[in-house]
């Protein structure tokens, strides 16, 4: 995943102001390139879709600042399920609220939909990241499939929550407790002896299933040399 570069994080922070008005809208946009002193053409040369991308650099630079959080946790001490529902936790402390009540309305527009769920995608995928996840086969797709419907979730569940947070993170607690307990009947599932046939084939099919490598090949890439 691309990561916001340091012009496109500054223009973004520059437009937060201006989004609780304006949503991520071209208002906000040339309002940011205003306060750094920008033309509107060099606010494109930073961000050529304008508002639209200074929303999913906000959106990434979030998921940046729950992996450094991460990373500085001495996580040896804590349940698995108590280290994805810290992360959550970490992920929503990142969040701007009316910031993300409008890029909520920006990516539920169809135009913007599939980019929305691309964003959510890479959430998972950072949190998994964050938790030193190695897994290279199906398991890799539906760790994360199942996360980001979790964390789709928890973020409809933040926007509403009236609490100062406590309510959130006690159904962030819900919501991996219900994933854990999905994980364990499928696990029993798999040990009766009359499906085992069936598993097994299942077994042999996800053997296949690889998780998405960084290519070399393509323009704009190349190896290191050895």
């Amino acid at each position: 995943m691309a990561m916001p570069d340091a012009p496109t994080l500054r223009l973004t922070e520059a437009a937060l102001p201006h989004v609780a008005f304006d949503g991520w809208s071209q208002a906000a946009f040339a309002a940011a390139c205003a306060d750094l002193g920008l033309t509107l053409a060099e606010g494109r040369a930073i961000a050529p879709r304008g508002a639209l991308d200074l929303a999913v650099a906000h959106h990434r630079a979030g998921d940046m600042a729950m992996a450094r959080a991460m990373a500085g946790r001495d996580l040896a001490a804590l349940r698995y399920s108590d280290r994805v529902a810290l992360a959550l936790k970490l992920r929503l402390e990142a969040l701007d609220r009316e910031a993300v009540r409008r890029a909520s309305a920006l990516f539920a527009l169809p135009l913007h939909a599939a980019e929305g769920a691309a964003l959510i995608w890479g959430t998972a995928d950072a949190v998994w990241r964050a938790l030193g996840d190695t897994s290279a086969d199906l398991n890799w797709y539906t760790k994360r499939a199942t996360l980001a419907a979790v964390w789709g979730s928890v973020v409809l569940f933040w926007l509403g929550d009236t609490t100062g947070g406590a309510a959130t993170d006690d159904f962030i607690d819900r919501r991996i407790a219900d994933v854990m307990a999905f994980e364990r009947t499928k696990a029993r599932l798999r040990a009766l002896p009359a499906l085992r046939p069936l598993t097994a084939g299942l077994d042999r099919l996800a053997a296949a299933i690889r998780a998405p490598g960084l290519r070399d090949d393509l323009p704009g890439h190349w190896s290191q040399p050895s």
